[in-house]
Parts: structure tokens; C-alpha cells; sequence
């Protein structure tokens, strides 16, 4: 006969890779899935910009680069520019014109250089 411990053990291990099994036939978070079902339709649609074009955006959040670099990130029309170049004085929310330079691998992003506010 099993302990009540061994019992408990058993069940936590069943109730832990349940779990597990579940979140992965249901695809995660629903923000997961949101996000995972934008991105694929970011790739099965053609840019709203092509490289040269010179547009206005708000800018909506800074990150930073890879090379440490601060850049801004903007949309036109939901399609996101990373954008370099950016002044210190700019903060989020200020619309600026910026130019663009090339897209991601995917054509689901596009990187741009800031002009000068709009």
C-alpha cells in the first residue's frame, strides 16, 4: 500500500504536467495567441510602405537596439518602424516624420531614420 505522501507526490506530478499539457494543446495566454495570430498575419500581407517612402508617426515606445542604441517604435497602419536617429528631446507620443531604410527578413517590420518632428 502507498503512503499518503507518495499519493500526494503522484498527484502534484500528475496535476503539474496536466497543466503543462493543457497549456500547450491550447496555444498559452490569450495576449499569446492575439500576438501570435498578428504576426502571421503580418506575414501574409504586403507593407504599407516601401524603402525610400517618408511618413509621419507618433511615436508610441522606445527600445532598445541590439547595439545599445535607443531607437523609437511607430505603425503606419499597424505595420511597425523601428526607428534610429532619434533625438534625446523626443518622447513618446510626439509625431515625427522618418524615412525608410529596409525591412526585417519577414517584411513584418521595417527599421527608418528620424528626419525631424512633424
Amino acid at each position: 500500500m502507498l503512503g499518503p505522501a507518495v499519493l500526494g507526490g503522484g498527484v502534484l506530478v500528475v496535476l503539474v504536467i496536466g497543466s503543462w499539457l493543457f497549456k500547450r494543446v491550447r496555444g498559452g495566454s490569450a495576449s499569446e495567441r492575439q500576438s501570435r495570430e498578428r504576426h502571421n498575419e503580418a506575414q501574409e500581407r504586403d507593407p504599407p510602405v516601401d524603402i525610400g517612402d517618408v511618413e509621419e508617426i507618433a511615436i508610441t515606445e522606445f527600445t532598445d537596439h541590439h547595439s545599445g542604441e535607443r531607437q523609437a517604435v511607430g505603425k503606419v497602419e499597424g505595420f511597425v518602424l523601428f526607428v534610429e536617429d532619434v533625438p534625446d528631446a523626443c518622447e513618446t507620443t510626439d509625431v515625427i516624420r522618418v524615412k525608410v531604410l529596409s525591412f526585417n527578413r519577414g517584411h513584418t517590420s521595417a527599421t527608418a531614420t528620424f528626419l525631424e518632428r512633424a
